[in-house]
């Protein structure tokens, strides 16, 4: 009988509190609660879509190379209209065009095990086509035809085995038809025992494969089908009829999706646990007739117009968590930041008490708790602030008397600030973006001067360790937005605008010259905190909508994505580090907050063991 010193390598150990990193799987006594414990990684019980950068030219009625990873797929083909000969190679991230296919065409079939090995077979240009070419990275070759000539069918498996199942055998409205390949030749092996078109399929090969749904002419399909490399054996149905939806997976674990009726277009996503499907995470948009490829727990599709991608993440994927840190030593709000992670943070400035309450109050975070360094010669609130723990830049904000907008800007050596030049314009609420005191951008902003209203700004300042020069502007002018990233790498996310009292979604990305708006938001607020190390990783937290949130979103370069929320809703907060490790602080909640939260990817659930 295995016991818990010969699968751990040690005994289970005693603990006042419980420990600061335990081992995944590590049993502890906490002696304060008098009970054993343990904690394991918190981890998605569910799948989820996202969305990815669309192809450069949208169609459907493609194909795509179906067994390869969501990271190297294909797609080719396609009604543009008309038929298309087009390819694009997607590498995880974006989508590139490569040489055409020999011959144009639409409602084709595809196989494939990456972006640099597919296989096109049948499809229709002026009648349905046999061709069958074989893509090696570079081009297209035409190799040895179906045997009947087919549209509408559906493929698997990889360059060098796959099948050819169902679709259009003309004149019929329907077929029943299969074929393998074996790398060289197609073969006619047993037909399916439900004839139809436009149905899903998923396999690895040759030998595994599921055929799922469809069109029966009249009328569609849930009906399922298990390819065990000799015949197939039907199984239990799908939960929703539907054809031209698609499939990723094996007959044992399968992922079907999309999907239209004549009268539906179908977000539904549907999980084969080699038994019975089960209804899980709806695509983000209705879709049919598109091209697809990956597995039942990372899959992707892609096509229609205007050129969508999605990304499947199945269940399983670590989740990250706010955790409680050390509070400020001073409440405030308005405050800035700058750190590297979780275990390193400054804050600065801020307001705690009345609206001319201002301070310099400098603190250093250990990781652990806060330590009183020292202040900053200019006593403001709202201000931008960005860089690490030992190299720091503090620029624009309120300032008392009369709450005066300001341009002064500080430099932080991890010792103390030292007044430099000045921003070219005076304003708060400024996003901010940069790694050190030697090079920060200044983004947006408000000028707002007594006795004159709120301006939004569009500005961006650029800081080359010297002097602020004026770069190009950001598309949308906004103020109490958020930034992350680098001088030549960022993001700007969220603030306000007047057009809307809920704040703004609006995201731009700066390249190191110009701003190009992306994907929004998930939700529009202002007074919004964000970290991140460049523009295609950041976080956003906190802030806004006219009601305080902590609703917390990653980014990953293409799409913003909903992750756990902040303990304390909260505005006005400062924050630092990275997409998997960032700090929380300050802010207005509604009074002010000296409350520090710790994000960490993955983050773990304790749990107690009972011992009744």
């Amino acid at each position: 009988m295995a016991t818990y010193l010969g699968t751990h390598g040690s005994k289970i150990q005693n603990y006042t509190t419980d420990p600061d990193n335990p081992n995944t799987g590590e049993v502890w006594y906490n002696e304060t609660d008098q009970v054993l414990k343990f904690q394991y990684p918190a981890v998605t019980t569910a799948g989820s879509w996202r969305t990815g950068n669309a192809m450069n030219t949208g169609r459907a009625a493609l194909a795509g190379s179906g067994a390869a990873p969501q990271t190297s797929a294909l797609g080719f083909g396609g009604y543009n209209p008309p038929g298309a000969g087009l390819t694009e190679s997607y590498d995880g991230t974006s989508w590139t065009e490569v040489n055409d296919m020999v011959l144009r065409r639409n409602d084709l079939s595809g196989a494939g095990e990456s972006n640099t090995s597919a296989l096109a077979f049948g499809g229709e240009n002026s009648g349905a086509k046999a061709l069958t070419e074989s893509w090696n990275g570079t081009s297209w070759t035409e190799v040895n035809d179906l045997n009947a000539a087919k549209s509408l069918a559906n493929g698997i498996g990889i360059q060098t085995s796959a099948l050819s199942i169902g679709g259009i055998v003309p004149p019929a409205p329907k077929s029943a038809n299969t074929e393998l390949w074996n790398g060289t030749s197609w073969t006619e092996v047993n037909n399916l025992n439900t004839a139809r078109r436009d149905l899903g399929a998923s396999g690895p090969d040759n030998t595994n494969a599921l055929a799922f749904g469809g069109n029966l002419a009249p009328g569609n399909s849930n009906a399922t089908e298990s390819w065990n490399g000799t015949s197939w054996t039907t199984v239990n149905p799908l939960n929703t009829a539907r054809m031209l939806l698609g499939g990723a997976g094996t007959s044992t674990s399968s992922l079907a999706f999309g999907g239209l009726t004549p009268t539906t277009n179908y977000t539904n996503t549907e999980l084969w646990d080699g038994s019975t499907w089960t209804e899980t995470t709806d695509l983000s948009v209705a879709i049919y007739g598109f091209g697809n490829a990956g597995t039942a727990n990372s899959a992707l599709y892609f096509g229609t117009n205007p050129g969508a991608t999605e990304e499947w993440t199945g269940a399983g994927a670590p989740v990250g968590g706010w955790s409680t840190g050390g509070n400020l030593n001073t409440a405030r709000q308005g405050l800035a930041g700058a750190g590297t992670d979780n275990t390193s943070g400054l804050a600065f400035a801020g307001e705690t008490g009345g609206p001319g309450d201002r301070v310099g109050a400098t603190e250093s975070y250990d990781g652990t708790s806060w330590t009183e360094v020292n202040d900053l010669n200019t006593a403001r609130s709202n201000l931008g602030g960005t860089g690490v723990q030992t190299s720091a830049l503090g620029f624009g904000g309120f300032v008392p008397p009369g709450n005066v907008t300001t341009a002064v800007t500080e430099s932080w050596n991890g010792t103390s600030w030292t007044e430099v030049n000045d921003l070219n314009t005076a304003r708060l609420t400024v996003g901010s973006a940069g790694i050190s005191n030697t090079s920060a951008l200044a983004i947006g902003g408000d000028n707002f001067t007594p006795p004159n209203p709120n301006r939004s700004e569009a500005l961006t300042e650029s800081w080359n360790g010297t002097s602020w020069t004026e770069v190009n502007d950001l598309n949308t002018a906004r103020f109490t937005l958020a930034g992350a990233g680098t001088q030549t790498s960022a993001l700007a996310f969220g603030g306000y605008d007047f057009s809307s009292p809920t704040g703004v979604a609006v995201t731009e990305s700066w390249n190191g010259t110009s701003w190009t708006e992306v994907n929004d938001l998930n939700t529009a607020r202002y007074y919004i905190a964000g970290s991140g190390t460049d523009n295609t990783a950041a976080l956003a937290f906190g802030g806004t909508t006219g009601t305080l949130t902590g609703a917390t979103e990653e980014w990953n370069g293409v799409s913003w994505a909903e992750q756990n929320d902040l303990s304390i809703a909260r505005q006005v907060l400062a924050g630092n580090g990275t997409t998997t490790s960032s700090l929380a602080y300050g802010g207005g909640a509604p009074g002010n907050s000296a409350s520090t939260e710790e994000w960490n990817i993955p983050s773990f659930t304790t749990k107690t063991i009972s011992t009744d």
